[in-house]
């Protein structure tokens, strides 16, 4: 008998999380195809889906049936996705989300109550800064804001409420690196949930999990997509925790839309190829950057001079797209280096194909105190520079009109 084609893609989805290379399963897993054998992942636009029966119509929503309802908690689409990202990430479960703080907002909303308390990295984005400091405390949620790399500060952070702890590593944008071993460690010793923000490096070359890591969560807005097209997030854990994170979304609505999903599923086609080629060019422009007259500080942790360079080579496979940059000045000289570029655009947003720019302490951090930004090291000649997959030559010569910019 002739093996078919549901039974070879139940077959890829069955060794997905066993013997299947992130190459593999960036193109393989997750894919379910319908009876009209379609190559391309499909994609299903629409609100809502059919019963044969009132008695199944019944069935479905009572829980008693597995099977498709409504498109704000079952879409074919965003399950593509979830168990390709899943797989990737080697968890048991997603929960895709509309946006990478929506992923944030209904993780700590599902998994927190009114009394509990948050060990976080003083070194996230902005906006996951505010979310916490500001709207998680109306809710009754407590956060304490540490070093991101030492351990010591984590623990000593730790309450009789504290109940998760949150990092970015690398960080944004200073690449600074958390032990997600040695944290998830002391977390763990204390009931805590470890959530790593692993936008900078996705599962092509670094699996939070691994490590002891308990939820990883993304903005698939950022490298996922890859081509900045689609806004989405997802968080991948085990069942338990994200069939809690689904109820939320269920009922709030913070859903992906169809479209997204398979833009996103689309996008981890190629994810491991274009990590790879992100990082050996970012590499390249860190060093060029390095020996450059006006620029103070590179800060990029595949650097030998890093200083957590050794903890970068043994928790990455490579060191991801993103680096940032002191110029010598304040933001006057760093708004001129940026204004003096013209390949490179001007924007907030990171991981595309094309190279980014921005000033950090003025738009993705920018809603943050002054304060807060001091603390993070977010100072006023800091540039992040998200490198893209132009020509190296190309990208040298547009930031070198940046560094004639600081001469005038």
């Amino acid at each position: 008998m002739t093996q078919s084609s549901f039974e070879r893609e139940a077959r890829i989805h069955f060794t997905a999380e066993q013997d299947l290379s992130v190459d593999t399963l960036a193109v393989r897993a997750g894919q379910n195809r319908t009876a009209e054998g379609e190559h391309s992942d499909a994609i299903f636009p629409t609100s809502s889906f059919v019963f044969s029966s009132a008695r199944e119509a019944a069935a479905r929503f009572g829980g008693d049936e597995e099977g498709n309802i409504y498109s704000r908690f079952t879409n074919p689409t965003v399950q593509a996705f979830e168990q390709r990202i899943a797989a990737l990430e080697g968890g048991e479960r997603a929960v895709a989300t509309a946006s990478g703080m929506a992923a944030i907002l209904n993780l700590g909303l599902a998994l927190l109550q009114q009394g509990d308390h948050v060990v976080c990295s003083r070194s996230v984005f902005g906006s996951t800064v505010s979310l916490f400091n500001k709207y998680f405390t109306r809710a009754g949620i407590t956060t304490t804001f540490v070093d991101p790399v030492d351990p010591a500060a984590w623990e000593a952070a730790v309450t009789d409420n504290t109940r998760m702890f949150f990092m970015e590593t690398p960080s944004n944008p200073l690449a600074e690196l958390s032990d997600i071993s040695a944290i998830a460690e002391i977390a763990h010793r204390h009931d805590a949930l470890v959530v790593v923000d692993n936008c900078f490096l996705t599962p092509a070359l670094q699996r939070p999990l691994d490590f002891g890591a308990d939820v990883v969560m993304h903005s698939a807005t950022k490298y996922i997509d890859g081509q900045g097209r689609c806004v989405g997030g997802v968080l991948v854990g085990r069942d338990k925790e994200m069939e809690e994170v689904f109820g939320l979304v269920r009922t709030g609505g913070a859903c992906m839309s169809p479209f997204n999903a398979w833009v996103f599923l689309k996008g981890l086609e190629t994810l491991p190829l274009r990590m790879r080629a992100h990082s050996e060019s970012a590499l390249e422009i860190a060093r060029w950057l390095q020996t450059q007259p006006g620029v103070r500080k590179v800060y990029y942790s595949g650097l030998e001079d890093h200083p957590q360079h050794a903890l970068a080579c043994k928790q990455q496979s490579a060191f991801g797209g993103v680096l940032a940059f002191e110029v010598e000045g304040e933001r006057e000289e760093a708004w001129r280096f940026i204004d003096a570029t013209e390949l490179v655009s001007i924007t907030g947003n990171l991981g595309d194909v094309k190279s980014t720019i921005t000033h950090p302490a003025t738009t993705t951090h920018g809603r943050m105190s002054v304060e807060e930004r001091e603390a993070a090291g977010i100072r006023e000649g800091l540039i992040r520079f998200s490198v893209g997959l132009e020509s190296i030559a190309d990208l040298k010569a547009d930031l070198q009109r940046g560094l004639d910019a600081l001469k005038g």
